[in-house]
């Protein structure tokens, strides 16, 4: 019974029986039996959430005694967390981007990131004047993920183009944050480092569960509607003639974008998040002929940033965010090299921005433009 996930469940299920036996001596009411259920819904998780991290852990015992690198050392495990979290946002973060460069929204991610940042800082508020003792990460992807239903809803409600209700939402959200950090009640004393430019360091059990739990909503999310997305993101009017509910989708898409967000702020920080969003998928267009093989190429080469990158902080004693930016941003100035090169030789026809093909599509389908 040495497994973490089955003594979990095995916990939980006792749990579940002798609140049910009390439950049913006191007479207690339905409410209160429902949050006992949710409480061992949520013991549940965290149980399996431990159960993979310790796996991981387990694989990264294994990869620093078959190679040696000093950055595995089982003593290093907020190394291996590090890591972790950098994989994953490997996979979010251009998974989303793909979309979001197609459609000319690439700056969301900014706007996003400040506003999670608000989000931080509400959760350090609460935490210091009532301590309620809630991780600043979950309380970044709830401000982050109604800040961006708000981009939506100003563009739906006002006419005003996406560029103009992200500004908005942008300044809101940074202004909130660094006003509530100001304040100083409560004895509020933070160091803004970690979440401005991220800290490998600060990656603690809690957070990369969290992550976890983000990364699987969205590859999920993104793969049973992957078409419904790719028809809005190249034609929403005829996406909206065939009877999808375009604005709907739009909400999906922000909404998943905020998780990314706040998923990729604790290696990258607050102010080079959006750029795992945008760099990878710009440099994938440039050699791409196809929007899934524009997807897959802006993974691997986001993957290949973000392991170079972390590597190179560890050793070199710098930021993990801007290493990974500024290695995302020479993968892609080789991009444009090889596509230029391919050009020349006339093995394909110059790539512009959005301008690759659809999967089944005779020709190249440009990007929309913003939506009004």
């Amino acid at each position: 019974m040495s497994d973490p996930l089955t003594a979990a469940v095995l916990a939980w299920l006792l749990a579940a029986v002798d609140q049910s036996l009390t439950l049913a001596a006191v007479d207690q009411s339905p409410a209160l039996a429902l949050q006992g259920g949710l409480g061992g819904v949520g013991e549940v998780v965290f149980g399996v959430l431990l159960w993979a991290l310790d796996q991981w852990y387990w694989l990264m015992d294994w990869a620093y005694y078959s190679t040696g690198l000093e950055m595995l050392d089982p003593r290093y495990r907020y190394m291996h967390r590090a890591l972790l979290v950098g994989l994953c946002v490997g996979v979010m973060a251009p998974l989303i981007g793909t979309f979001l460069v197609h459609r000319q929204l690439a700056l969301i991610g900014d706007a996003l990131a400040h506003t999670a940042f608000a989000g931080v800082a509400v959760g350090l508020f609460l935490n210091a004047v009532i301590d309620l003792g809630v991780s600043p990460y979950l309380t970044a992807v709830v401000v982050a993920m109604i800040a961006a239903l708000f981009i939506e809803l100003i563009s739906e409600t006002t006419d005003a183009y996406n560029d103009v209700s992200m500004a908005i939402v942008l300044s809101t959200g940074f202004a909130l944050g660094t006003t509530l950090i100001s304040l100083n009640a409560g004895g509020l004393a933070v160091g803004v480092n970690q979440y401005l430019f991220g800290n490998l360091s600060t990656v603690s059990p809690q957070s990369a569960g969290i992550l976890l739990v983000l990364f699987v909503v969205i590859v999920g999310t993104v793969a049973v509607t992957r078409n419904q997305l790719l028809y809005v993101t190249f034609d929403e009017t005829a996406a909206a003639v065939s009877g999808i509910p375009v604005n709907w989708y739009n909400r999906v898409m922000v909404m998943l974008t905020a998780m990314v967000v706040v998923g990729a702020m604790q290696i990258m920080g607050v102010i080079l998040v959006a750029a795992m969003l945008v760099v990878p998928v710009a440099g994938a267009t440039q050699v791409s002929r196809s929007f899934t093989e524009s997807l897959v190429v802006s993974v691997v080469l986001a993957e290949l940033a973000v392991l170079l990158g972390i590597g190179v902080a560890y050793y070199g004693g710098v930021t993990a965010g801007g290493v990974i930016v500024l290695i995302a941003v020479g993968i892609y100035v080789c991009a444009v090299a090889i596509g230029k090169l391919q050009s020349a030789r006339g093995e394909r026809e110059t790539s512009e921005m959005g301008g690759i093909e659809t999967d089944g599509a005779d020709g190249g389908i440009g990007t929309g433009g913003d939506r009004p």
